[in-house]
C-alpha cells in the first residue's frame, strides 16, 4: 500500500497559510489592496457568492479552472494569464462566516511565482462591505526573476481589477 501523500509538500514555499495571519512573512513582496464594494447584507451576500464560485475571477477576465465549482480547502485551481502562462495553485483555507468569507490559494510546481494570495469579503460594523486582497510572493522559476521588477505592479493592478469587478457584481 502506498504511503499517504502530504498535500502541503506540493507547495512551492514554506509559509503555507500565512495570509490568515496579521503579518505576512519576510523575504517576499507583499500586497494588501482593499476595495469598498458597497453597503449592507445583500451586497455582502452577492459578493461572497461571486467570490466563492470563482465568478469574480472569470469576469476579470482570466481563465480559471477549478476542480470543484465552489472554493474549498484542497481544490486545485489553475489560472491562465495572457492566454498561455499557466499558474497552478491549491486552495489552502476558506472561511464562510456571517461577517467575513473568502479563501486563499498557494502556488504549486509550475507556477511562475512562489507564495500565496487571499481574497476576503468583509462586512464591517459600519455596514460597509470590502474586498481585501493580500498576498506574498517571490519569483518561483528562473524566468520569473526577469519580470520581478514589474510583478508587484501587475499584482496590484490585478487586485484592483478584482475589486472593481466584484463591486459591479455585488450591486
Amino acid at each position: 500500500m502506498d504511503a499517504p501523500q502530504n498535500p502541503r509538500l506540493d507547495f512551492t514555499y514554506p509559509d503555507v497559510g500565512a495570509t490568515r495571519g496579521d503579518v505576512l512573512p519576510a523575504g517576499y513582496s507583499h500586497l494588501d489592496v482593499r476595495t469598498e464594494l458597497g453597503r449592507g447584507p445583500e451586497v455582502f451576500r452577492r459578493a461572497v457568492e461571486s467570490l466563492m464560485t470563482f465568478r469574480m475571477h472569470r469576469a476579470i477576465p482570466v481563465k480559471i479552472t477549478a476542480s470543484e465549482p465552489r472554493a474549498a480547502e484542497g481544490v486545485a485551481v489553475t489560472v491562465t494569464l495572457a492566454g498561455f502562462v499557466k499558474a497552478p495553485c491549491r486552495i489552502i483555507w476558506t472561511e464562510e462566516g456571517e461577517r467575513a468569507a473568502g479563501w486563499a490559494y498557494g502556488t504549486l510546481k509550475g507556477h511562475p511565482q512562489a507564495g500565496e494570495e487571499s481574497f476576503l469579503v468583509e462586512h464591517r460594523a459600519d455596514d460597509s462591505v470590502w474586498l481585501v486582497v493580500r498576498a506574498f510572493s517571490r519569483p518561483g522559476i528562473p524566468l520569473a526573476r526577469l519580470a520581478a521588477p514589474v510583478v508587484p505592479l501587475a499584482q496590484r493592478l490585478y487586485a484592483r481589477r478584482c475589486g472593481m469587478v466584484l463591486r459591479k457584481q455585488s450591486r
